[in-house]
C-alpha cells in the first residue's frame, strides 16, 4: 500500500512530540507499506535527517517555508477567520507542488498529521486520515490562565478559531485519529466519538533500565520552548523546590531538553542544572532518582512520562498529565494536585525505598503492557487499511 504522509515538520531530530509520534509511526508502517514522506520545514534541516528517514521512506520531499511566507499567510488567515497556526504552515506554491506530487505518486491513502497540514489535502478525493493528535483549542484555552493579560486576547481568538476549525475539518477526512480519549472529548463535533484513539508509545530499545550510580535527584524533561513545559519548569524550581530543600538542603534538579527559553535558562543556579539539547536523553533518565512533571497546561499524552516509566523511574505528575495515561495513582505513578502534595510526594519517594521500588516496577510493567509503538501503530494501520478492504 502506498502511504502519502504529510507533516508540518521534518520528523528528525526528535525534540518535539509531533516529530516523535510521526517518526515512530513511519518506522512501524514502513514494515508493510511504501512511505512517501512530504514534510514542511521552517528551520534549518538537520544534516542527518534525510539519511535516517530514508531507511523507512521510499521517497522524501521537503518543502521549506520562508519567514516572508509565514508573515504573509498568517496575515491572510487572520482576515479569513482561520487559525493563525494553519496560516503559519501554509503556502500556495507549496500547495500546488503537493497536489502535483500526489497526482504523480497516486497513493492509496493520505495520512495528514495535525490540522496545520489539512488545508493542503482536504479537497483530495483519495482516502485520507487526519491525525488531530491533540485538541489544540483546549491547549490555547488553558494557556490563557497563566499568560500576561496583553496576550490573552490573542489566545482567546485563536482558541475560538481552533474550536470552529477542528469541527469543520472533521468532515473532509475519511478517518480521524487522536492521542487520548480526553482530547477527543474536546473536539466539538457531533460525531467526535468516531475519532479513533491512537496513543503514543515508547521505544524500549532506547529507553530501558540501566544500572548506574545516580547523579541527580529530580529530573524533568521536554522541549523547553513549549509554554506548558516552561510553566512546569518555573513552577517546579520556584515553588516546589524551596519546600523540598527545607528537608533536603543538597537536593538537585536537572531540566533536560532542547531549546530552553530565557525563563528556563534563568532557573539555573546552585543545585539546578539546565542542559539544553542532549544527544541521548536516556542517559539523564538513568542518572536520575525521581522523575517529576508538574504539568499545569497543555493537552495530550506526555511522552516524557512513558520514557521515564520505561526506564523504571518512579514518576510524579499532575492529574492533568496523569488522566490521559490511565496509570493507577499510588501504585504505578504518584498524582498531585498542589504544591504541598508535590513536595510531599518527593519526600515520600526519597525516604521510603520499598514504595520507591514498587512505583518503579509497577510503572514499568504498566507502560510495557500498554504503550509500545508496535501496538499503538497497529491501531492506525488497521484503520487506514480499511481503505483497501472496503474497495
Amino acid at each position: 500500500m502506498k502511504l502519502f504522509v504529510l507533516l508540518s515538520r521534518v520528523p528528525y531530530p526528535l525534540e518535539k512530540g509531533d516529530k516523535l509520534r510521526a517518526f515512530n509511526q513511519i518506522k512501524e508502517l514502513s514494515n508493510n507499506h511504501e512511505i512517501y514522506l512530504c514534510a514542511l520545514n521552517d528551520t534549518k534541516l538537520h544534516p542527518e535527517a534525510k539519511q535516517i528517514l530514508s531507511a523507512y521512506c521510499k521517497e522524501i520531499h521537503i518543502f521549506p517555508i520562508s519567514k516572508w511566507s509565514i508573515f504573509v499567510n498568517v496575515l491572510r488567515f487572520f482576515f479569513m477567520g482561520k487559525p493563525l497556526q494553519c496560516g503559519y504552515f501554509y503556502n500556495r506554491n507549496t500547495h500546488k507542488k503537493i497536489r502535483k506530487l500526489i497526482n504523480s505518486i497516486q497513493p492509496d491513502h493520505i495520512y495528514s498529521q495535525l490540522i496545520r497540514t489539512s488545508e493542503y489535502v482536504k479537497d483530495s478525493t483519495i482516502k485520507k486520515t487526519l491525525d488531530y493528535q491533540d485538541a489544540f483549542s483546549k491547549g490555547f484555552f488553558r494557556m490563557m490562565k497563566t499568560s500576561p493579560f496583553w496576550i490573552r486576547w490573542f489566545l482567546l481568538l485563536e482558541h475560538k478559531r481552533l474550536v470552529a476549525y477542528e469541527k469543520k475539518i472533521f468532515s473532509y477526512f475519511d478517518y480521524k485519529t487522536i492521542i487520548t480519549e480526553i482530547d477527543r472529548s474536546f473536539i466539538q463535533h457531533p460525531e467526535a466519538d468516531k475519532i479513533t484513539v491512537v496513543p503514543n508509545g515508547v521505544d524500549f530499545s532506547i529507553f530501558k533500565s540501566i544500572q548506574v550510580e545516580k547523579k541527580y535527584d529530580l529530573l524533568f524533561t521536554g522541549n523547553f520552548s513549549y509554554p506548558p513545559n516552561i510553566d512546569a519548569a518555573v513552577y517546579l524550581v520556584n515553588e516546589i523546590f524551596p519546600i523540598v530543600r527545607e528537608k533536603y538542603p543538597t537536593i538537585n534538579i536537572v531540566l533536560c531538553g532542547a531549546n530552553p527559553a530565557e525563563k528556563v535558562l534563568d532557573l539555573q543556579q546552585e543545585n539546578v542544572l539546565v542542559t539544553g539539547w542532549v544527544d541521548d536523553i536516556s542517559e539523564y533518565y538513568a542518572l536520575s532518582r525521581v522523575f517529576i512533571a508538574p504539568m499545569r497546561l497543555g493537552t495530550g499524552l506526555q511522552n516524557k512520562l512513558l520514557e521515564a516509566m520505561a526506564m523504571q523511574l518512579p514518576c510524579i505528575t499532575s492529574a492533568l498529565a496523569s488522566n490521559p495515561l490511565h496509570a493507577e495513582n499510588g501504585k504505578e505513578i504518584m498524582v498531585c494536585n498542589n504544591t504541598s502534595e508535590f513536595a510531599h510526594a518527593i519526600d515520600v519517594l526519597l525516604s521510603q525505598p520499598t514504595l520507591y521500588q514498587e512505583i518503579s516496577s509497577n510503572g514499568y510493567k504498566f507502560v510495557n503492557e500498554n504503550y509500545t509503538w508496535e501496538a499503538t501503530t497497529a491501531i492506525l494501520e488497521k484503520l487506514i487499511s480499511q481503505n483497501q478492504s472496503n474497495e
